[in-house]
């Protein structure tokens, strides 16, 4: 059974961090339809000024941060001890779990193109120990698909029988579709995960609906997605990502996501005094 769209969710111009200016996509009032996942943020300029700021130390709580750079550069360091660069088609994968702390700078690019995503962890793994990992291209399979006139880039997950980086705590499903003009795919979607898709760049058709750039979709129910790029103009950049959704209460609050407002209470009262951070590097 094919998915078709339950809702749309188009993003809008913000800024955060020290001034950072991006599209919000998701965030507080989507999380009912888009679960697990929280937040969707999407960066786009060919003007440094607009990013170069980045954003500065900052903690995290109960969930796992998801930033996939198409083009351009992303420079992490945290408080276990991880500094890594990633860009131009690679992922740097952070759970936060009891928390963590960590800045994100942006160097100058003739382009930034990217998402950050935010992913709900499961009541029992929000406490989890925190980790970094970084997804280059050597872990990146890439894979042909529409008839050769696209590629599919297995971001994370598994594809048919193609297995990318896989997730400790959510089995998401991530990939990048880049589709020239014309070509069209239908999508094999695992039916025990909720699905959504986000048009990076371009405009596309999904489940025979047009979608505008920088919108979110969910799906509904189903084993299959059909994608398809307009008869005219460049590629289209396509985000596809499925995960068990989470049937349980949600407590937000700023960059920390519990499951009770005692919870987050709490948290912010360690932020207060110096007791958040559960592990620091070795």
């Amino acid at each position: 059974m094919e998915r078709k769209i339950r809702r749309m969710v188009r993003g809008y111009p913000t800024q955060d961090g020290a001034g950072v200016k991006l599209i919000r996509v998701l965030g507080n009032e989507t999380v009912h339809d888009f679960s697990p996942f929280l937040m969707l943020d999407s960066f786009d300029s060919t003007q440094p000024a607009d990013y170069t700021a980045g954003f500065p130390l900052h903690p995290h709580r109960g969930i796992e941060t998801i930033s996939y750079v198409a083009k351009g550069k992303m420079q992490h360091k945290d408080t276990l001890g991880f500094e890594d660069t990633v860009g131009d088609g690679e992922v740097q994968w952070m759970t936060a779990g009891s928390g963590i702390e960590h800045e994100e700078n942006i160097p100058p690019a003739e382009r930034l193109l990217g998402i950050q995503l935010w992913m709900n962890l499961p009541k029992k793994d929000k406490m989890c120990p925190p980790a970094y990992h970084a997804i280059k291209h050597k872990d990146i399979e890439e894979i042909p698909i529409a008839e050769g006139q696209g590629t599919l880039r297995l971001l994370a997950g598994t594809y048919l029988d193609h297995t990318g980086f896989q997730g400790e705590y959510q089995p998401l499903d991530y990939y990048e579709l880049i589709l020239k003009p014309g070509a069209s795919i239908s999508l094999p979607s695992d039916p025990q995960k909720t699905a959504m898709v986000f048009t990076l760049s371009g405009d596309a058709e999904i489940a025979g609906t047009s979608v505008r750039e920088k919108t979110a979709a969910a799906l509904s129910e189903g084993d299959t997605v059909s994608i398809q790029a307009p008869a005219e103009g460049p590629e289209i950049r396509v985000l596809y990502m499925s995960a068990p959704a989470l049937d349980e209460p949600v407590a937000w609050g700023g960059p920390i996501v519990m499951n009770t407002r005692e919870e987050l209470h709490e948290a912010f009262n360690e932020l207060r005094n110096g007791t958040f951070i559960k592990e620091l590097s070795k």
